[in-house]
């Protein structure tokens, strides 16, 4: 199983990337985990453009066909859903093969709740299916600022293993009742 995790963020100190990579290196071995680090070459959307797809565009959407699954981490700039994220999703509007994508969604600061609850709306309107019982807060800001930090803590790498496997077993069986959070599967 693959699931590709998706910071929406370009600093090159962003606490949501070092999440990513923090989760790539805790998943289990039946697991991989990679994390795209290519939303910058993305150039902005344009609907006028979908017949002569840029390359990319082309890289971007292989990348999500290729995965049985998203994870998102992305930061809130000004109340809102950073640019980079929503134009990356923004590509994905007319893909077929994001339809019904499981995708998790981590708030790496839950004190900004703006841009979490905007990328929820965006993906249930782009028809993804957002995993509840492995989307939820996870405050790093402050106390875990980078990935040595995060590995380094048991109980944020914990919570970290703990979201990529319940995605996993919403993946390996969509229709199971699945537990309400990835606690309940400690």
């Amino acid at each position: 199983m693959h699931i590709l995790a998706i910071p929406g963020s370009l600093r090159a100190s962003s606490i949501n990337a070092a999440f990513c990579r923090a989760a790539a290196r805790t998943a289990p071995a039946d697991l991989s985990i990679s994390v795209y680090e290519r939303l910058g070459e993305l150039p902005l959307f344009n609907p006028g453009r979908e017949a002569d797809l840029p390359a990319p565009v082309h890289v971007w959407r292989q990348a999500v066909r290729d995965c049985d699954a998203l994870l998102i981490a992305s930061p809130e700039y000004a109340h809102g859903v950073s640019g980079v994220m929503k134009n990356a999703l923004d590509w994905l509007v007319s893909y077929e093969a994001f339809v019904g994508k499981p995708v998790a969604l981590v708030n790496t600061s839950p004190r900004a709740h703006h841009a979490y609850d905007g990328l929820l709306e965006t993906l249930r309107t782009m028809s993804a299916t957002v995993v509840e019982s492995a989307s939820l807060n996870i405050p790093l800001l402050g106390s875990c600022p980078d990935e040595p930090a995060m590995l380094a803590s048991e109980e944020v790498s914990t919570r970290i293993r703990l979201i990529v496997l319940a995605l996993r077993a919403y993946v390996l069986d969509p229709t199971g009742p699945g537990p309400s959070s990835p606690f309940e599967q400690a």
